[in-house]
């Protein structure tokens, strides 16, 4: 998957959701991981010929877990090729999570931290918007487990906007499929999750789940995908107590 191809897709998100404006100041999260250096490649990459003209910083959440240590090194290697400034934001959270609270659920309390420290760093740099990596297959995944989990119809948004702290989020590669970012981030430095919960998550089980039924159904995810695009298609019990309303 070539930068042009993968460019051409996430800016259909962009555009769609109105995610960039003139005079942007752009905070992308980057742990590390394949998703948030392929959106820091690729919102680099889309900086020098978008019609929008916006600034961009890189921010790192060290979690600090105790004896594993995260090396960012290679994603300052990066950062400084690209010309985006870098910061790290030193943390405990990974003590916190795993040490003090011992969570039997790790993961959503640590997302949480993370998200409220990369945050609070952004407004600190000025920025009014906050980019993360999650993509196509990632919404599809978020749909399955609030389905599975929680008994909701639900997955993120591309684009919200944070009222308590003067934020904007953006998702730019919401329609960008998993398997092009895998192919697409080959080339790039990618640092090695520290997180003793790494691969023995329900979205890990999730995923594993959607694939087994792809084995049998090979559009799974394309559907899925359409399904929170065409709200004409939606047809759950609410609705039909508004007809038989109607009806009456």
């Amino acid at each position: 998957m070539t930068t042009q191809k993968m460019l051409s897709v996430m800016r259909k998100g962009i555009t769609k959701y109105k995610m960039i404006k003139d005079g942007d100041k752009i905070a992308v999260g980057v742990s590390g991981g394949k998703d948030s250096v392929t959106l820091l490649k690729l919102l680099a990459e889309y900086k020098k010929w978008a019609p929008e003209r916006f600034e961009l910083f890189a921010i790192s959440v060290d979690l600090n877990f105790e004896n594993n240590k995260t090396d960012f090194t290679p994603i300052k290697e990066l950062c400084d090729s690209l010309d985006v400034p870098f910061y790290i934001e030193k943390t405990d959270i990974g003590t916190i999570v795993f040490d003090v609270r011992k969570e039997t659920n790790p993961c959503a309390l640590c997302s949480k931290m993370r998200k409220g420290a990369l945050n609070n760093l952004a407004k600190k740099l000025g920025c009014n918007k906050v980019a993360l990596g999650h993509h196509r297959d990632d919404a599809i995944d978020t749909l399955m487990l609030s389905l599975l989990y929680e008994g909701r119809l639900s997955t993120f948004a591309p684009k919200s906007y944070l009222d308590k702290i003067d934020l904007t989020l953006i998702r730019p590669m919401i329609m960008v499929k998993e398997m092009d970012i895998i192919s697409y981030s080959k080339t790039l430095p990618i640092v090695k999750s520290c997180c003793p919960a790494n691969k023995m998550t329900k979205r890990e089980y999730v995923k594993d789940l959607i694939s087994s039924v792809g084995k049998d159904i090979p559009s799974v995810r394309d559907m899925m995908f359409t399904a929170l695009f065409h709200p004409e298609r939606y047809n759950l019990f609410d609705k039909f107590e508004k007809d038989i309303d109607t009806i009456l």
